[in-house]
């Protein structure tokens, strides 16, 4: 069998890079491992709650992912978050405080002291940090906005997102847009004031303002729609053996229901988690085996619950909460999952997703299951002021779950590229590269199908 291009790995990364390619006429193999597409977007239906496993939503932060949509017929599917939503909530002193979205709402809220909403006001006038790339988020936060605000705003939203700490993630790697503001434009404020006029001419929205979005059936529908367009150029059930370069093109030997194949091609596009990676070029680059193998993913463990309404005294009248580290809770927060979209849970109930492990707790394996769900139950229940036990309980354990940034990750950002250029016609893509979230995954994928289309172009 022959292909212009073999891309390993089918959840959104790999999918929509395939599609891209397609739709130019380029023929593509897709080799996937499980059964089924989506990566770590895995939805399913039990007694009419619809759980979201992996990411329960995505941000429209760039037009290309309604573009993708469209074109997968996907509209009629896609929802966006309930208004009620975009009030969250961070827990400080046993107490949920809404976070502000205004500068009225700063100034009257409980959820900072007058020492430390007088710290923030000082933003402006702090000047820029000569740490550039090796300077954590922890770290610029601290010196841009304060101690206070960096422990109960900026470490909760950072569990929330990479399941991460702040002291070690890097700034410049995975918030870069946040970076960028003080390198361009000398300040957060002033940034965020002029760079939303830069984004108006781009056709992109911050991740601050940026609409939510899910589909009717869950976020696996979504690279479920994709694979359908594949077709039976997606193959299931593989395991790669082997790939290896023969004169200018590579030969991919895979195994896939016991049946050894082999794929001739121009091009291999990994999609891969890091460490994956690691075992299939590892033996071209050392350092690269090196490099992929020490990212770190935390593991986390989603927590489904489904409750009475009758049972909780909390007002359901946001997104959820975020939980800091210095409360010393036993997950990091939990999302309202039936607030926010609409038919997540059958009449009359509500469902909640709570996260729980992360860089926080790096020593969470499997084995502690069942203490680690009563522990977090506990706490939740009290923090949302519910009686009883939850009527449906559903989890998953992620060992490896979010790939972190962390400080010094510009020298694997760099490393990446040059492998990329001393091996012709090999790729890496995936969320460890470029970012983690959904739209930043479609967003790479555009980038990555023009990579390829260059190459092969130029070959």
């Amino acid at each position: 069998m022959n292909s212009k291009v073999i891309i390993i790995g089918a959840g959104i990364s790999g999918l929509a890079t395939a599609f891209w390619l397609k739709e130019k006429g380029v023929e593509v193999k897709v080799l996937e491992s499980r059964s089924e597409p989506g990566g770590a977007m895995r939805t399913s239906f039990e007694n009419n709650y619809l759980i979201d496993y992996g990411p329960n939503s995505g941000l429209e932060t760039t037009p290309l992912i309604k573009k993708l949509v469209d074109k997968i017929g996907m509209s009629d599917q896609m929802i966006y978050a309930n208004e009620t939503s975009n009030k969250r909530y961070i827990y400080r002193n046993n107490k949920l405080h809404a976070l502000p979205t205004s500068a009225h709402a700063f100034i009257k809220t409980k959820l900072f002291s007058l020492k430390g909403k007088l710290r923030v006001m000082k933003e402006p006038f702090v000047g820029r940090s000569d740490d550039g790339y090796y300077q954590s988020l922890g770290s610029f936060v601290e010196r841009r906005l304060g101690k206070e605000f960096l422990d109960f705003a900026i470490d909760p939203f950072v569990s929330g997102v990479f399941a991460g700490d702040p002291m070690k993630l890097s700034v410049k790697s995975a918030f870069p847009k946040l970076y960028a503001l003080e390198e361009n434009y000398g300040g957060l404020v002033k940034g965020m004031i002029k760079g939303a006029k830069e984004r108006k001419k781009r056709a992109e929205e911050s991740k601050q303002s940026a609409r939510m979005f899910s589909f009717k059936n869950g976020m696996q529908s979504f690279p479920n729609a994709i694979a359908q367009m594949i077709g039976d150029d997606l193959i299931y059930n593989t395991e790669i053996k082997q790939i290896k370069r023969v004169a200018n093109k590579f030969s991919v030997t895979f195994a896939t229901n016991g049946i050894e194949k082999n794929l001739e091609t121009d091009t291999v596009f990994s999609t891969v988690p890091s460490y994956k990676a690691a075992n299939l070029f590892g033996y071209l680059d050392e350092e690269l085996e090196q490099k992929l193998n020490s990212i770190i993913y935390p593991p986390v463990m989603l927590l489904y619950l489904g409750y009475d309404k009758s049972q909780i005294s909390q007002p359901l009248d946001g997104f959820g909460f975020l939980i800091p580290s210095k409360e010393k809770k036993n997950f990091l927060g939990a999302i309202w999952s039936s607030t926010i979209f609409e038919n997540r849970s059958p009449e009359g109930k509500a469902s909640f997703s709570l996260f729980i492990g992360g860089a926080r707790r790096m020593e969470l394996n499997s084995s502690e299951n069942k203490q680690t769900i009563e522990n977090a139950i506990r706490d939740f229940s009290e923090i949302m002021g519910i009686t009883g036990e939850p009527e449906f309980l559903k989890y998953k354990f992620w060992q490896n779950a979010i790939p972190q940034y962390n400080v010094g990750y510009v020298e694997y950002e760099n490393y990446f590229e040059k492998f990329e250029n001393e091996n012709p016609g090999i790729f890496l893509g995936g969320n460890y590269r470029g970012g983690i979230s959904v739209g930043d995954c479609v967003k790479n994928s555009e980038i990555n199908s023009d990579k390829i289309l260059k190459y092969l172009n130029r070959s």
